[in-house]
C-alpha cells in the first residue's frame, strides 16, 4: 500500500483504511458513529457510548466545530488591525491542516482555495464562514443556513428576545 505525507501526517492511499475500525488508521473523527447501528450489537454501543466520554465521531466533532468557528466569527473585531488578519488567516489555515477528520479538513482547504477567507471585517468573516458551512451542509444534505441571521445565531440572540436571560428587557 503507497503512502502520500501531507504536512501533518502520512495518510494511506487507500481512504477506505481511516474508516475501517481494524486499521491503524482508523479515523474516529472521520465516520458517523450512527453507521455501526445495524451491525450485531450496534445499538447497545451507540446507548453505551455516549455515556462513557468517548473520542468524539465526525457529526460530535462537526457540531462543535462549527459552534467554535461561528462563535469566534461573530466576536471577530469589527475593524480588525492587520495583525488580528494576519493572526486569523494563520488560523485558518492552521486549521485546514489540523483538523481531526482528514477528508473534512481536505474539503476546507479545497474550499478555502475557491473562497478565499474574508477577514476584513467581523461581518466578512462571519459571512464567510456562514458560506463554508453552506458548502458543507449542502455536501450532506443539510438545510442551509440564511447568513444574514448568523450574528443573531452566533452572538446577539435571536431579535424576539427568545435567548435572552431574565431581565434583560
Amino acid at each position: 500500500m503507497s503512502r502520500r505525507h501531507s504536512e501533518r501526517f502520512s495518510v494511506s492511499d487507500d481512504e477506505d483504511d481511516i474508516y475501517n475500525p481494524k486499521s491503524k488508521a482508523f479515523c474516529r473523527a472521520c465516520i458517523d458513529s450512527s453507521s455501526f447501528a445495524t451491525l450485531k450489537g450496534g445499538k447497545e454501543w451507540l446507548e453505551k457510548r455516549k455515556k462513557l466520554n468517548c473520542p468524539p465521531d465526525k457529526p460530535e466533532l462537526g457540531r462543535a466545530t462549527w459552534t467554535f468557528l461561528h462563535t469566534m466569527a461573530a466576536y471577530y473585531p469589527e475593524q480588525p488591525s492587520e495583525l488580528q488578519k494576519r493572526l486569523m488567516a494563520d488560523f485558518l489555515r492552521g486549521f485546514g491542516t489540523f483538523y481531526p477528520c482528514v477528508p473534512c479538513a481536505e474539503d476546507l482547504r479545497k474550499n478555502m482555495i475557491l473562497h478565499p477567507p474574508q477577514i476584513q471585517s467581523r461581518d466578512a468573516l462571519s459571512g464567510w464562514m456562514c458560506m463554508q458551512h453552506n458548502l458543507v451542509n449542502k455536501k450532506i444534505h443539510k438545510p442551509l443556513f440564511d447568513c444574514s441571521t448568523a450574528l443573531e445565531r452566533w452572538r446577539y440572540g435571536w431579535k424576539d428576545g427568545s435567548c435572552d436571560p431574565p431581565g434583560m428587557d
